[in-house]
């Protein structure tokens, strides 16, 4: 792992993480023997998201590490463009390894919350807690979908976005006006006038990031997997023997609140899960209500022993 010196802020630095051929720059914060805490990024974001969230961690005592995620930087582009959720669930339990192979605490905003869910589920015994935030229980969706039918028109997006050639043509049209119109559907405060915005423009401008975005809803939320007809460790593996946390914004655009009611099966969580919702915030909850997400979060990782096993 290599350090060099973060534009984003003082006293954070950024290491490069590792998966067989790939890189990944990783924000870290926070003392070097403190508990880990990894946070995992979702669309259309990068690790600065997270820049509150670190600096709460890191005040606790905790090293917190926000990996950029597969395909959001040349460097962590495959060559075999897999961008499959168990795929990148390996790339968490790679770089558990890389950091030591202790247990870490493990958080998850919108498909980074999908795959924490599924490292969580590949192996339990790697992390101490899940945190997922934006993003219900993805196996028992069809379940939530029966109850509150109407989010089917809130994902209507992720049908758009396997037209391939079309969408990748019109998200990037007017300063991607798209994206910009949809993350103000999902998060009434997502603000694009700030530096967040210009940070996530200059994510999605870089070479191969559009491809790679897309990818993740093409090769998981696809029509072939939403029907079964391709495999999909995502929707496969709905038992994560992890205790978790699951953060919704009671204004979330893009996921229905009460989902969180039908999708969380007790049963599907043997170490136990809580369902926390945040007032007054939207998809970007970590964002929008940075303090009271800080607040749940830290109380949450708190409150069993780091070493408990």
């Amino acid at each position: 792992m290599a350090y060099c010196t973060s534009k984003l802020e003082e006293l954070v630095k950024q290491i490069i993480l590792t998966h067989g051929r790939l890189r990944f720059t990783a924000n870290v914060k926070g003392p070097e023997d403190g508990p880990v805490v990894l946070l995992l990024h979702g669309f259309p974001d990068n690790p600065g998201t997270f820049t509150k969230q670190m600096q709460a961690l890191a005040e606790a005592g905790y090293r917190a590490i926000a990996p950029t995620m597969r395909g959001y930087e040349p460097s962590s582009q495959p060559g075999d463009d897999d961008y499959r959720i168990g795929a990148m669930a390996r790339d968490v339990l790679a770089w558990v390894d890389e950091l030591g192979g202790e247990k870490v605490h493990l958080v998850g905003h919108d498909w980074g919350a999908a795959v924490a869910s599924v490292a969580g589920a590949l192996d339990p015994e790697r992390f101490h807690s899940l945190t997922t935030m934006a993003v219900p229980h993805m196996p028992r969706m069809h379940i939530g979908v029966r109850h509150v039918p109407s989010q089917v028109f809130r994902v209507w997006y992720m049908g758009f976005f396997q037209l391939r050639g079309i969408a990748d043509w019109l998200i990037q049209c007017g300063d991607w006006a798209f994206i910009k119109w949809l993350c103000g559907r999902w998060s009434p405060r997502f603000d694009t006038s700030g530096v967040r915005w210009s940070s996530t423009r200059d994510t999605l401008e870089t070479s191969g990031v559009k491809q790679a975005a897309l990818a993740y809803y093409r090769q998981n939320v696809g029509i072939d997997v939403m029907l079964r007809l391709t495999a999909s460790e995502g929707l496969a593996l709905s038992t994560v023997p992890v205790r978790t946390l699951a953060m919704g914004g009671e204004q979330d655009g893009c996921m229905d609140i009460r989902l969180y009611e039908h999708v969380f099966l007790e049963g599907d969580f043997p170490a136990g899960v809580e369902v926390v919702r945040i007032p007054d915030a939207g998809h970007f909850m970590h964002v929008d209500a940075p303090d009271a997400v800080n607040e749940v979060l830290l109380e949450w990782v708190q409150r069993e022993p780091v070493d408990a096993s």
